[in-house]
């Protein structure tokens, strides 16, 4: 299991991922899930992956090392000429490695439960962020729901309900993407530390932040404990439900 989340803002984007690989109690491993694709100055184009790590992973080679169409050309992500094109792009070769890998994959019991998130901007074209199914069809974030989330996303989801809106700051997203990453983290074991993060601002086409949060970092430690009270004092300061008998009507 894995959460990753992706935050679309006025100002730009946040992208988020753990690296926690499960296959079993005793068989726990730390891969990348957020991979980066850069031209730097003229395309960037982030992917977050969840699902079956060597049906993803094999995705990811071949979106770098290219797609051969009938003619010989080899086509690869970066070279796609629009953030639409990219998401058509990352759907074709989802369906491609089913089609080669798929069936096995299946036959043996294994998950093919696999999704995806692509955001990214190419030069004189918009910021945009997709979430991309086991299809290889995608739907796009937009100002009414600015966020999107793949993986085991059940926990982190209220904060971001409750806090998160396109006109948020562009480092407030992130905080509230931290947040929602630590209450997926407290509930289930599946996700964990390292995360890696990418903060990108609109129209820079190069990351601000590009970064791996490891166990142990002082903000991240930070951040959980200051959550974790104001949680239990917010508890604290609302009045008991007034129900029961021993209460007035």
């Amino acid at each position: 299991m894995t959460y990753c989340v992706g935050i679309l803002t006025a100002e730009g984007l946040v992208m988020m991922a753990d690296t926690r690989t499960n296959a079993g109690l005793d068989n726990i491993a730390t891969f990348r899930k957020l991979h980066i694709f850069r031209d730097p100055g003229k395309k960037l184009f982030a992917l977050a992956t969840a699902g079956n790590l060597g049906f993803t992973q094999s995705v990811i080679s071949m979106l770098r090392e290219g797609l051969e169409r009938e003619d010989g050309r080899i086509e690869r992500l970066i070279d796609q000429p629009s953030m639409f094109r990219a998401a058509q792009f990352v759907g074709e070769v989802i369906r491609h490695v089913y089609r080669i890998d798929g069936s096995a994959i299946e036959q043996i019991g294994a998950s093919l439960d696999i999704s995806m998130l692509l955001a990214g901007q190419i030069e004189g074209r918009s910021l945009r962020l997709y979430m991309l199914y086991k299809a290889g069809n995608f739907i796009e974030a937009t100002q009414d729901t600015p966020y999107l989330q793949i993986g085991e996303h059940k926990y982190g989801k209220p904060i971001l309900d409750r806090a998160v809106t396109f006109s948020s700051d562009l480092y407030d997203a992130l905080k509230l993407g931290l947040i929602s990453m630590d209450s997926t983290m407290r509930s289930n074991l599946g996700v964990g530390l390292p995360i890696d993060i990418l903060v990108m601002r609109r129209d820079a086409i190069v990351p601000e932040v590009e970064h791996r949060i490891e166990a142990g970092e002082p903000y991240f430690h930070d951040l959980r404990e200051r959550w974790s009270a104001a949680l239990r004092k917010a508890h604290n300061d609302i009045p008991a439900p007034p129900y029961g008998k021993n209460k007035s009507n």
